[in-house]
């Protein structure tokens, strides 16, 4: 049985609030790597997009997901982590894939800082065509997918929870 929990899924999708609370229910470290390569860079996410290109800020989040090597965590990962297949065959070493899936119209809702979030895109890339790309990338990687839309973030935290225990047996 793995020991981490990897959180995937777009910005907005409840990745970080959701994770927090599966690390208390599980007793288990919570990890947000957007947070730790903001910490090892020195520099928000969006300041790398703006000074070396999206393309830079991927990079930069393959080599921080490649040299995690933790166990008994809650890992929230960026939106852009399933980008980098050796990345997520990293972290599926020893984790459990969980895809936060919520619609676009949802996090039409919850995002309004599409510009200014540190998204790694390509400039000319429309929020559409971005979930799009990722949503084929994510549910290659993922070991479940919970359908986010209609739960609360406390229902969304039991479904993940009934889906561990599941496969824990």
């Amino acid at each position: 049985m793995a020991s981490n929990l990897v959180l995937i899924g777009m910005p907005g999708s409840g990745k970080s609030t959701v994770g927090v609370l599966l690390a208390k229910e599980l007793t288990k470290e919570f990890l947000d790597t957007d947070i730790l390569i903001q910490t090892v860079e020195g520099r928000p996410l969006q300041e790398i997009i703006d000074r070396e290109g999206y393309l830079a800020l991927r990079a930069v989040e393959e080599r921080v997901l490649l040299s995690l090597h933790v166990s008994n965590h809650v890992i929230s990962t960026g939106g852009s982590a399933a980008y980098s297949d050796p990345a997520m065959r990293h972290l599926r070493e020893d984790g459990l894939v969980v895809f936060l899936h919520v619609s676009l119209d949802t996090l039409r809702r919850r995002i309004h800082n599409y510009e200014t979030r540190g998204i790694a895109r390509r400039p000319d890339q429309s929020f559409d065509d971005l979930f799009e790309e990722r949503y084929r990338l994510y549910t290659r990687y993922a070991d479940v997918v919970i359908e986010g839309d209609d739960l609360t973030v406390d229902q969304t935290v039991e479904r993940i929870l009934a889906e561990v225990r599941t496969r824990a047996g």
